[in-house]
């Protein structure tokens, strides 16, 4: 293909662009092993590098004893950037004793929608194992359709089915996502409703270690090394999931791999022993995994056979029966206490038999208060570090944001600590201290610093553009007044590439305009042509 033809075909997928970078279909050959067999839209290119690793991401480790039609998801590092890609289907056919065929098909993606993927590719692989390539070729001009993926409720056709999720925004709150469809019209078109796009179920999942749950959602915000071992890459990789959203909405910004083989390429990287662990969660189902990673500090052993039980905590100092028997290993111990009344009021539920909707959206509120209360006092500080509306001039330089203390922020604690929206006791004041070792710290903050620092040049333009500049100018000399309207020029080069609004760059041009009237011709024309 040209580079003309190229640049064609990259714009006629520019809408699929914006949900996939493509569909791949991965075959195992019982002697050539995994093969990439097709790559949809055919111009999406990937390294070799980047189709070793989804290759044998694809399939379950070959000793998991899998059957069948398996969904799962897994993330590689992908160039120029990284990307989240999903395997959603594996399908597999079995004789008697060999497999006649084994065939993946692999969405790739950047977006993090783990649950809104997993519906699509319940429609999209089935059709492929009937129809073959035509299905997805149909699939994805479907996709090429959509609306871009931006906040807000979409109706989302594919195959004949309709789709309807809702995007969050940041400032939605929980229990308000699934509004936007009750009042909507029914079609004879099936419809299929995902109430978020990201999160999976979080009961069924963390069910086994709920007395566990604080300890764990302490280990998610200080960004502590964790593996979870499973049989099954599904169980693996939903419960990294899980784990990873425990503290929204708060981001967590350590590495996770919710399925990852001893083939990955990061593997060397992630195993040796030279070292501390990395800041990464991993999801494994190989034994192997139970020797290589047995000096991490944390370790889950999922089991996914019924009526194993719940798992216990365990702070043995050796992990060697970590292969066999589930668990929580860690010898962490916790700052805060656990919450023993929302154990109770789940099991409650499932003595009840309460729906698994109603249990994780329980568990879910309560995580999200939980993180809200801890970060509330951290927001309440990062505000006060915005200098006072009166000390805004326009005639001086945009002011500054006063440098994150976290010795002066320890010492609002007692006065406005978590305390005051949590009945969770323990050692906040410690918590606090590991978390601003983290990168879930570090994230937090620089995404709040540009944001207050954005809030500031909104006050200090809009203090200019309210600026008596009549009264200002008589009292400068034209060297003074010539600064002035350079500054105000690059204010106004600044409200352009920050997407400020219109009034504002007009309210800036009108006073630049004005202060250039006050000017010497000479000046005059010398500023203009500059």
């Amino acid at each position: 293909m040209s580079p003309m033809e190229q640049k064609s075909e990259v714009l006629h997928w520019k809408n699929f662009s914006q949900w996939a970078y493509a569909i791949c279909v991965v075959t195992f050959d019982l002697e050539l092993g995994q093969a990439m067999e097709l790559v949809y839209p055919s111009h999406c290119e990937l390294s070799e590098r980047e189709r070793a690793n989804i290759c044998y991401l694809a399939f379950p480790d070959s000793n998991s004893g899998l059957m069948g039609n398996v969904q799962f998801h897994f993330r590689i590092r992908m160039c120029p950037e990284t990307r989240q890609n999903l395997i959603q289907k594996s399908s597999s056919n079995f004789n008697e004793k060999y497999p006649v065929s084994l065939k993946s098909v692999v969405l790739l993606s950047s977006l993090p929608f783990v649950s809104l993927f997993s519906h699509i590719m319940e429609i999209i692989a089935p059709e492929y194992f009937e129809r073959g390539e035509a299905s997805l070729e149909a699939a994805c001009h479907d996709i090429d359709q959509w609306l871009p993926p931006l906040p807000g409720p979409l109706t989302l056709p594919l195959h004949g089915n309709l789709i309807k999720v809702r995007i969050p925004s940041r400032q939605d709150k929980m229990g308000n996502i699934t509004q936007s469809f009750n009042t909507e019209s029914v079609t004879a078109t099936p419809s299929i409703v995902i109430p978020n796009p990201h999160d999976i179920p979080a009961f069924p999942i963390l069910a086994p270690v709920l007395p566990y749950l604080n300890l764990l959602w302490e280990l998610i915000l200080i960004a502590e090394p964790v593996v979870v071992m499973a049989t099954s890459p599904t169980t693996a990789a939903n419960m990294v999931q899980t784990l990873v959203s425990l503290i929204s909405p708060l981001k967590y910004c350590g590495d996770y791999r919710p399925f990852f083989t001893i083939h990955d390429s990061e593997f060397k990287e992630y195993t040796i022993r030279a070292s501390a662990p990395p800041n990464v969660i991993l999801g494994v189902t190989n034994p192997f995994f139970a020797k290589t990673l047995q000096h991490w500090p944390h370790i889950i052993r999922v089991c996914e056979e019924a009526g194993s039980g719940k798992a216990k905590l365990s702070k043995q100092k050796t992990l060697k029966v970590v292969e066999h028997k589930p668990g929580v290993y860690t010898k962490y111990k916790p700052y805060l206490q656990p919450d023993k009344n929302l154990v109770k009021r789940l099991l409650k539920g499932v003595q009840m038999g309460r729906p698994v909707e109603v249990q994780s959206a329980l568990l879910r509120r309560h995580l999200l208060e939980l993180t809200q209360s801890f970060i509330i006092p951290l927001e309440r500080y990062a505000a006060s570090l915005m200098p006072l509306q009166k000390n805004v001039s326009p005639y001086k330089s945009t002011p500054t944001l006063r440098p994150f203390n976290t010795e002066e922020f320890l010492s609002t604690l007692e006065s406005s600590g978590p305390q005051l929206t949590s009945g969770i006791k323990g050692d906040w004041h410690s918590l606090y201290k590991c978390f601003f070792k983290t990168c879930n710290f570090s994230s937090w903050f620089n995404q709040r610093h540009q944001e207050m620092s954005k809030k500031l040049s909104v006050l200090h333009m809009q203090a200019i553009c309210d600026a008596n500049m009549k009264e200002w100018v008589g009292s400068k000399c034209e060297v003074e007044v010539v600064d002035m309207v350079l500054r105000l020029r690059e204010k106004l080069r600044i409200s352009e590439n920050l997407d400020f609004s219109n009034d504002i760059a007009g309210k800036l041009q009108t006073q630049i305009e004005l202060l250039i009237s006050y000017l010497p011709e000479d000046v005059k024309s010398v500023i203009k042509k500059s």
